[in-house]
């Protein structure tokens, strides 16, 4: 008994000690670069064209209100608007849920990508909460889309995001490498992995 409580103790160490490495490296928070700008993929293309035409499944389950309350309670000196506040949760918890993704996940891609501003634009032209480059609406026939409105711009992140995790076959690190545009670097994902560990991270 006291070996296996020697043992346990040990792994727990070692996993304290690796997360606080991945903290040390990750480098003082600055915008992050613009979302991919891999030429299109034609997978998703389609991907994003499908999931930018469907209706709105979100559901308000019992389970998601008090995930909205926590994180609306975190959220409140980024976004102080409370009404602001708690429909962006509920845009950004049902999208996340359509593309199979944890909602603290993508609570961290938006800190990281645009502080929760999402009129953002960066240096190279992407827009809004998850950053998205414009030539993504040309890509899948809808021009017109306002990538600025807050639930275009998540159900685009959050399909894109999905397709190159599914690609990376559920490499994490990898797959928000190439969201970023940044494949094969560290950067960008050891930031957001920072930013769901220490504000976004589940109860």
């Amino acid at each position: 008994m006291g070996c296996m409580t020697s043992v346990r103790a040990s792994q727990s160490v070692l996993h304290i000690l690796a997360l606080a490495a991945l903290l040390i490296a990750v480098p003082c928070l600055r915008p992050a670069a613009a979302t991919t700008t891999e030429p299109p993929d034609e997978k998703l293309r389609h991907l994003l064209k499908t999931a930018v035409a469907a209706a709105d499944s979100f559901q308000d389950r019992f389970d998601a209100q008090v995930w909205m309350m926590d994180m609306s309670t975190r959220l409140a000196k980024r976004l102080p608007d409370p009404k602001e506040r708690v429909e962006f949760l509920r845009m950004l918890h049902g999208e996340a849920a359509k593309a199979g993704l944890e909602p603290e996940l993508v609570l961290a891609v938006v800190d990281v990508e645009s502080n929760f501003d999402r009129f953002a634009i960066s240096r190279v032209g992407a827009r809004g909460l998850m950053q998205i480059m414009p030539f993504w609406r040309e890509e899948i026939g809808r021009p017109d889309d306002n990538l600025f409105q807050m639930r275009t711009n998540l159900r685009y992140g959050c399909t894109i995001l999905r397709y190159y995790l599914d690609a990376e076959q559920g490499n994490l690190a990898q797959a928000l490498a190439r969201y970023n545009g940044s494949a094969g670097r560290w950067e960008y994902p050891n930031r957001v992995f920072k930013a769901l560990y220490t504000r976004w991270y589940k109860q």
